[in-house]
């Protein structure tokens, strides 16, 4: 909820403007409407050769969990650079962006991620908001320690579709789904 104008400082009030069909904070002064709009979560599936970089959260939500590296998309950068800036910040790792792999809404929390396939191109360590960082073979992934459902679906995606690979395509198939409010343990 915005109370005050951002634009002029005056109050706003709560109404459904002209050709709008939702109510929005609108400024009783200037007019200036208000959108609250979902936020934009970038990141990475990085892989060395069959392994995948996964990093354990050192911040809440989620403290201690694993994940891939991902965040809040900035102004003025694009997906890709979000994604490679989220990768080198979680886990001091340069990679090389292959394609956009996976989109969930999250519409519970007002989210968008956007997942890309990356290949790993550095050494890598833990950044400021990670405890540690680890390459992981298929058999070593933390499944019960995984921080969100996200990242559990596009792990499993992964894992099906570089079964799947037909030899000279190595594209991998592109994920959209809508995950729904669950409560990860």
């Amino acid at each position: 909820m915005i109370t005050f104008c951002t634009q002029c400082g005056h109050a706003t009030t709560l109404k459904t403007p002209l050709g709008d069909s939702l109510p929005r904070n609108v400024c009783t002064a200037c007019g200036f409407i208000h959108y609250i709009n979902p936020k934009i979560i970038c990141g990475a599936l990085v892989t060395q050769g069959h392994q995948i970089l996964m990093c354990r959260r050192a911040i809440e939500p989620r403290y201690g969990k694993w994940t891939l590296p991902a965040g809040f998309m900035e102004l003025n950068e694009t997906l890709e650079q979000g994604a490679a800036r989220e990768t080198y910040e979680e886990a001091h790792a340069h990679i090389e962006i292959e394609q956009l792999y996976c989109m969930y809404n999250l519409p519970h929390i007002g989210q968008v991620y956007m997942l890309f396939k990356a290949r790993l191109t550095s050494d890598f360590g833990a950044g400021e908001e990670t405890i540690e960082t680890r390459l992981f073979d298929e058999a070593e992934i933390p499944w019960n320690e995984l921080a969100f459902h996200s990242i559990e679906h596009t792990l499993r995606h992964y894992l099906h579709d570089r079964q799947h690979l037909t030899v000279g395509n190595q594209a991998l198939p592109f994920h959209l789904e809508t995950i729904h409010e669950q409560i990860r343990r």
